[in-house]
């Protein structure tokens, strides 16, 4: 019992929480439920055209850290990796002065668990969730962006029977969203970029639990080198605002409520003659509550299949 309480545990807040196949975002919103997953763009306003990303993120950790802040002696090795295609477009409505865009990827993901105890062990391959989103609007004020949007994950990906096992979260996810960019000179060099989500989570297929909202903040700030090179600093907080319920909940998990904060940096290259932007992040967690603490490496490519302009 106490090792099927350590593996729910961990799995409700890594697969469903940070290995869900939620990775990317160079110059279009590709999905970010996982943290660590968009930085310096996250509230950037892309330019008019059709982009085609591919992403790959690796997720370690190997502490598990309860409602208290203190370490849960479980022997815990968790580890994800991730690759995500997806495509993105954005189109502009010059009389409106607003650009409208919508994006869909579909991961494959990696999952691994092990700890001190065999049964509460997982390694699992297969699809992630389906990230959708229909609507995103955009605003350039002056030399600021501004941006909002809606999306959705379709619980698509790979789960195992009575939900507990797999790399799909098991649920239909609502997302909402609201950022911008904030650009302290008139070349548009030093920026300082944040997007704003809110996640209401649906009850689980085949079980009854439903994972409980959560509130993200993720951006970062940094500089233009030279027209090819961003450099900066990334970063997240995430806090869960509504409590998991349901009668299939652990009793080791009622009450309990993700709080996640991290950083860390990132390197941006731009080729102008190729029409791509590759992305090199890394992100560690420095505060965490009830979930593992752990570390992220994204490296994401996004080419410009077609620009408006």
């Amino acid at each position: 019992m106490r090792a099927r309480r350590v593996r729910n545990f961990v799995l409700v807040a890594l697969v469903v929480g940070a290995a869900g196949g939620r990775v990317a975002r160079a110059q279009q919103d590709l999905g970010h439920k996982t943290l660590g997953t968009i930085g310096l763009d996250a509230g950037e306003l892309p330019e008019p055209g059709l982009y085609v990303e591919d992403a790959v993120g690796a997720y370690r950790a190997d502490e598990l850290i309860d409602r208290d802040g203190a370490r849960v002696p479980v022997g815990l090795q968790a580890s994800a990796l991730v690759n995500v295609f997806g495509v993105a477009g954005r189109y502009e409505l010059p009389r409106l002065q607003t650009t409208i865009g919508a994006s869909v990827t579909m991961p494959v993901a990696r999952v691994s668990l092990s700890t001190d105890d065999p049964r509460a062990s997982l390694d699992d391959f297969g699809f992630g969730d389906l990230y959708v989103q229909p609507l995103e609007l955009g605003w350039r004020p002056f030399r600021d962006d501004v941006v909002v949007g809606y999306a959705f994950y379709l619980p698509t990906g790979h789960l195992a029977p009575g939900g507990n096992d797999g790399v799909g979260s098991g649920h239909f996810t609502h997302e909402f969203s609201a950022g911008g960019t904030l650009y302290f000179d008139r070349a548009r060099r030093w920026k300082l970029s944040v997007l704003a989500s809110y996640e209401h989570n649906e009850r689980k297929q085949n079980v009854d639990l439903t994972r409980g909202d959560t509130v993200q903040l993720q951006g970062g700030t940094g500089v233009e080198l030279g027209r090819i090179v961003d450099l900066g600093v990334a970063g997240y907080a995430l806090w869960q605002v509504t409590d998991d319920k349901g009668s299939a909940l652990p009793p080791v998990l009622a009450g309990a409520r993700d709080v996640d904060y991290g950083l860390g940096p990132e390197l941006n290259v731009t080729v102008p003659q190729l029409r791509c932007k590759l992305v090199a992040r890394y992100t560690h967690d420095v505060y965490v509550r009830s979930r593992p603490s752990g570390s992220v490496v994204i490296i994401a490519l996004t080419v410009s299949a077609w620009r408006a302009r």
